[in-house]
């Protein structure tokens, strides 16, 4: 655990879900029918992915006991190439920071600490989709934008 200022890092448990989804709702501009179709199952991905610490990484920082922010790592396992030599990539998300706790470096705290996991878990490279509010953070830390293409299809 690492304590700077009044926010301490620690690893997420099963116990902090209920802090944790307010907080990933507050990375979407809308949270279409009140949360109901995703809340249950980030319930039930989160208590399967905190108990794997080789395949998840999720530290939060906390202030007296109230979690204020997080971020989330995992392990893709996928084909070797050329960028990617042992096809291990760790993707980071939910990197989000309450608003009024916001301008503390926590954000900067959590992507360092997912990346150090990542270099622990054998992992090649470290993938993220960047705001532009939360692209600071990440080149601060060293990642750099990349002309790969991204796009997504919702089944």
């Amino acid at each position: 655990m690492t304590r700077t200022g009044s926010g301490r890092l620690r690893a997420a448990t099963i116990e902090d879900i209920a802090q944790l989804l307010p907080l990933w709702a507050l990375l979407f501009d809308e949270d279409i029918d009140g949360g109901r179709s995703w809340r249950g199952h980030a319930r039930s991905w989160f208590g399967e992915a905190v108990s794997d610490r080789e395949a998840a990484c999720s530290p939060v920082i906390a202030v007296d006991d109230v979690i204020v922010a997080t971020a989330v790592g995992t392990l893709e396992l996928g084909v070797p190439n050329p960028y990617c030599p042992r096809g291990r990539t760790v993707r980071l998300a939910n990197v989000v920071t309450a608003p009024e706790h916001r301008g503390h470096g926590y954000g900067t705290r959590l992507v360092q600490h997912v990346v150090a996991w990542a270099g622990s878990v054998g992992a090649d490279r470290v993938d993220l989709s960047a705001t532009s509010d939360g692209r600071r953070i990440y080149e601060r830390v060293g990642f750099v934008p990349t002309s790969a293409p991204r796009m997504k299809l919702v089944l």
